[in-house]
């Protein structure tokens, strides 16, 4: 690797995971972001510039052989991923810049998961990985963490932590409702691209957007720009083209998020005839703050067990904080997706209560196991009881959460003959991957004439 000097790797040591990982003020910096999905990436970007700070979506995918060489492959595909892309963008800062390259200008976005997810320690392995470049060693690393459901108040100024916090919310529902318009369109276009190009112009607009009224949280103006964008969009359906069998994603939620990493399984689909719906990014956030809820119950239990009314006063507060962001998300979710559905039919987000009780009625999972095992099954059978014609695991290889989401989904899909199908990923290319997709698309199909076949029977 040229332009770069690669040390020793670093004594065994906990002083640099205490320093060179952890929240801390990001004024003042650029801050470099990793790419998941590509409509929230850059809308979370543009949130924080209108905060004030500098932010950037990496390159993502240029530089997943850099991430290959500095790991063992034990790790899961998402780390290989991120950590390419914090190598390939440094590297290319270096070149541009040359000595004028300063580390401490930057700092890597990097959050993460509590519980079992080996992703949650990623950041801690890509710090060590990080310091073994001499260049790259005084880069920090900052993450926000689920285990206080992505509080931001550790990264920028208590005044500007909380309209970040609000505005951030509501651009990520505003990049899911974006992703699913692409979704219901994209199959049915009059000429093929033209939804794509379309899409690439009012992302560019919706960042301007945000950058010129975010910092007031101005957001009727962002409900009447993704309104316009929606519209427009709803135009470019071909109404003489046959309703397609639809298909639900489920799975990890950067494989399932990020096309380069999943091999653009969406369009794969999409071209072999189905219409495709991923679980949205709005879904796990909710998810944290409702598993936070459920963490407070807990805590104030044991605190009124034991008689500890101090404790019990203070869990309390942080109960009623949690209650408001709960009906925060919800009312703000359902204005985004109302403007969204005056114009077009895309499919409204699963709510958490909704995935709690298909879990508890089929006794199937529980949310106080954890993970995104409890989202995938409850999703799925969501999906399934929405009419879906076949679902879709997307997973890292070796993944945990979603081994344990295909040993339940397998089985009782299949008893309830609905198709499905596992799709693991490490970057490798499977020569029988579109074979078995193909033939998947083609199983939807024969479920989708069969449930019509049904309905006209009924009747």
């Amino acid at each position: 690797m040229e332009s770069v000097t690669l040390s020793p790797a670093p004594p065994s040591s906990f002083h640099r995971l205490d320093v060179g990982v952890k929240p801390s003020d990001v004024s003042g910096k650029t801050l470099l972001i990793p790419e998941m999905a590509p409509f929230g990436s850059h809308l979370i970007a543009a949130c924080f510039r209108a905060m004030g700070t500098d932010a950037v979506v990496m390159e993502t995918y240029k530089g997943v052989n850099l991430g290959r060489e500095f790991t063992s492959g034990k790790e899961c595909f998402p780390c290989q991923v991120t950590l390419g892309d914090i190598l390939h963008h440094l590297r290319k800062e270096k070149e541009r810049l040359g000595p004028a390259f300063s580390p401490e200008q930057y700092v890597y976005f990097l959050p993460e998961a509590d519980g079992p997810c080996r992703f949650g320690m990623y950041n801690k392995l890509q710090r060590l990985i990080l310091d073994r470049f001499e260049e790259f060693k005084e880069v920090p690393i900052v993450y926000l963490s689920t285990e206080d459901a992505y509080s931001t108040g550790s990264i920028m100024p208590p005044e500007r932590a909380s309209a970040f916090r609000r505005l951030s919310y509501v651009a990520i529902i505003i990049a899911d409702v974006l992703d699913r318009t692409v979704w219901r369109v994209r199959p049915y276009e009059w000429r093929p691209g033209m939804t794509d190009e379309f899409m690439k112009k009012a992302l560019e607009a919706m960042v301007s957007m945000i950058e010129t009224v975010g910092a007031d949280l101005n957001f009727k103006k962002m409900y009447r720009m993704l309104e316009d964008i929606v519209a427009t969009a709803a135009s470019f359906i071909d109404p003489h083209q046959p309703r397609r069998p639809r298909i639900g994603i489920v799975g990890e939620i950067y494989l399932r998020s990020h096309p380069d990493s999943n091999q653009n399984i969406v369009r794969q689909l999409e071209r072999f005839g189905a219409e495709v719906v991923d679980a949205s990014i709005g879904e796990w956030i909710n998810f944290i703050t409702f598993v936070q809820a459920r963490k407070l119950q807990r805590q104030w239990k044991l605190a009124q067990k034991i008689r500890d009314h101090k404790a019990m006063r203070q869990i309390s507060r942080q109960w009623l904080a949690n209650r408001i962001e709960i009906l925060y998300q919800s009312r703000r979710q359902n204005q985004v997706y109302r403007c969204a559905l005056k114009h077009l039919d895309i499919e409204a987000d699963h709510t958490i209560r909704s995935i709690e009780r298909r879990l508890d009625r089929n006794r199937l999972y529980s949310f106080d196991i954890g993970t995104e095992a409890a989202l995938s099954i409850g999703g799925a059978l969501e999906y399934v009881h929405h009419g879906f014609d076949g679902i879709v695991n997307v997973f890292p290889f070796t993944c945990m959460p979603s081994t344990i989401c295909t040993a339940v989904l397998k089985p009782l899909l299949h008893k309830m003959k609905v198709p499905y199908i596992d799709a693991p990923y490490d970057g490798g290319i499977q020569p029988n991957r579109e074979v078995a997709l193909r033939t998947f698309a083609y199983q939807a199909r024969q479920h989708l004439a069969s449930r019509k076949t049904g309905q006209t029977l009924r009747h």
